[in-house]
């Protein structure tokens, strides 16, 4: 399998990144551990905000039309850094993304 489709397939929701952090050939590769330890922090992020912000709408009901904006942001933010994995260009994301560079 080639690089770029190895990268784009580390953004599926948790289990992409792990597998590529297991597999042999591809757990030295450099690019590829840099997008799988960007996915697992980018879904642990995802989880801890979705936690969160779940919390804060049992309060507030109003704000559940902002819910399903996010998690459709979500979904976009996703596809697109599969997408710019497949394109072979690395995006680092604010925060997270530095901590997948010292990590790969």
């Amino acid at each position: 399998m080639s690089d770029n489709v190895a990268s784009a397939l580390c953004y599926v929701p948790l289990l992409g990144g792990v597998i590529f952090l297991l597999l042999e050939p591809y757990n030295r590769n450099k690019v590829i551990r840099f997008h799988a330890f960007q996915a697992l922090f980018l879904f642990g992020a995802m989880f801890v905000l979705n936690i969160a912000l779940t919390s804060f709408l049992e309060i507030f009901w109003s704000f559940w039309g902002m819910y399903r904006l996010l998690r459709l942001a979500y979904l976009v933010l996703w596809v697109f850094m599969a997408y710019k994995a497949y394109s072979g260009e690395k995006v680092v994301l604010p925060v997270i993304g530095p901590l997948a560079e010292k990590q790969a």
